[in-house]
């Protein structure tokens, strides 16, 4: 029996342990219907909020009266709601909070004689955000019944309490542990060394320091559980952890502009700290590069500045929306640009990421990165950004925002490309970038100033007089004065 399984089986005999079955754990032998699956996962995970536990459990194979293991026939893996796989259309009927696990074994009987019972576990992440829903519709455990929530406004309410009280980084991502077990969950060398602090040789003070930081949390009982601000940033594998385990970064790498030929795909499955600085390393290592020389010394140039990747990864762990269970952060390389996704939609303007005050969902999350020198939560990564763009006279990052799933938003790095080749778009946001980067020094952008801006393959003034026409044409920048003769003119942005 792998690790694996043994956890699954310390799982399941703890659970078989408790007296009776309660609001947020049933067994069953056999009933499996899709529809019924689907509902039940709903209700487990609302039940789980309103009492307050991190997880809920559905075990089939054992007897929920004797709670003796008697084996069933589900197999999840090729199980199936006509065509399709059920977890995968489970995951499509679901609302986009819930975050669900299958798991299964066979154990093994002391007679050799008696086949292995086969028992399957089904963990459900408690609601946060909202009520978790199938097929549109919330459902709750009323004792040992699946209830519509809406039948009861009581318990709905007191549901939607726990929810508005609640936010994801507190909510325990694996409890009932004791200290040794918490820490061979997580990378804790690597809290202090990104802190710059002496590791404790006693345990006991890991815990302690973990514990201020509410990485982990002492629970009534005695036993710690680890918070998903926790599994998120030192988790040795987001997969040990329902709540996040959808989490991990992705890195894709195509080889022509679309989404059809992969060349490689790799997932960074720990923590986003451990993993941060190996992602950057893999990121640059496939983008393209080439060598000059500098002082008689050979010298590497990357298409895209490793400055403005840090800026634009570290944002999109920081500023997703975590509740969104369903995806995680990905990082897209393709011959000529660069996309990093995450979900949720910008909590900003996207046209005032230079100038607006910092903005996160995840409080928690913001403040350790920063103390880990990941980010600097002073709401400058944007401008760091674009300075990066222009110091290698690449055009201007791309934004856009998605409004399908719960939203998501993309930024887009673009590689090299002569003035005379830029289209219109990238041209006028380059433009409107540059204005803002002036402001924020504190001058104004001239003609000059953004000719400069292009590098080798800046056009003649009257192209850039051109261009900056365009911009104001668009409402996007503004001139200083209007009376000023059109070689002084100087230009701030609309907001300024």
């Amino acid at each position: 029996m792998n690790t694996e399984d043994i956890g699954i089986r310390l799982l399941v005999d703890e659970l078989r342990n408790r007296d009776n079955e309660t609001e947020w754990i049933e067994f069953k032998t056999s009933n499996w219907s899709p529809a019924k699956v689907g509902a039940r996962i709903s209700a487990l995970a609302n039940s789980a909020c309103r009492h307050g536990v991190p997880t809920g459990y559905m075990v089939w194979g054992v007897d929920d009266d004797s709670h003796e293991i008697v084996g069933n026939k589900f197999y999840y893996r090729s199980a199936r709601n006509g065509s399709e796989e059920l977890e995968n259309w489970l995951h499509h009927q679901m609302s986009e909070n819930a975050s669900f696990e299958f798991r299964e074994l066979d154990v093994e009987s002391d007679d050799p004689d008696v086949e292995p019972l086969h028992v399957t576990v089904l963990m459900v992440a408690a609601a946060f955000g909202h009520t978790v829903e199938f097929e549109k519709t919330a459902y709750i455990r009323i004792g040992s019944i699946t209830k519509k929530l809406n039948d009861y406004p009581t318990v709905e309410t007191e549901v939607w309490d726990r929810i508005t009280k609640s936010d994801f980084e507190s909510v325990l991502a694996k409890g009932g542990l004791d200290s040794s077990e918490a820490l061979s969950l997580l990378d804790y060398p690597k809290y202090f060394s990104l802190l710059n602090v002496p590791m404790p040789q006693d345990s006991s003070e890991v815990i302690h320091y973990l514990c201020d930081d509410e990485l982990l949390v002492r629970q009534d009982d005695g036993k710690y559980a680890i918070t998903n601000l926790g599994a998120l940033l030192l988790a040795k594998r987001l997969k040990d952890f329902p709540t996040v385990s959808r989490k991990a970064l992705r890195i894709v790498q195509y080889s022509g502009p679309g989404r059809t030929d992969t060349i490689r795909s790799k997932e960074f499955g720990g923590g986003y700290a451990c993993e941060f600085e190996a992602a950057i390393d893999f990121v640059m290592a496939l983008t393209p590069a080439h060598e000059e020389l500098v002082g008689g010394l050979r010298q590497a140039t990357t298409a895209y500045p490793e400055r403005a990747v840090r800026e634009i990864l570290a944002n999109a762990l920081i500023h997703q929306d975590v509740a969104l269970s369903g995806s995680g952060p990905v990082v897209e390389i393709f011959p000529r640009r660069v996309d990093f996704t995450n979900p949720g939609t910008s909590l900003v303007d996207l046209m005032r990421l230079v100038d607006n005050p910092p903005k996160s969902r995840n409080q928690r999350l913001a403040s350790l990165m920063r103390r880990f020198g990941i980010c600097e939560e002073l709401g400058t990564g944007w401008d760091k950004i674009i300075s990066s763009c222009e110091s290698s006279f690449i055009p201007a990052p791309k934004t856009v925002e998605f409004s399908e799933a719960g939203g998501s938003m993309r930024v887009s790095l673009l590689t090299y490309v002569p003035f005379r080749s830029m289209n219109v778009e990238d041209r006028i946001m380059s433009c409107y970038w540059h204005a803002c980067i002036c402001f924020e020094r504190e001058v104004s952008m001239g003609n000059q100033s953004l000719r400069a801006r292009f590098g080798d393959s800046s056009p003649s003034p009257s192209t850039i007089s051109k261009l900056i026409s365009a911009t104001v044409e668009r409402g996007f920048i503004k001139p200083v004065d209007p009376t000023t003769a059109p070689r002084y003119m100087r230009y701030i942005p609309f907001w300024a």
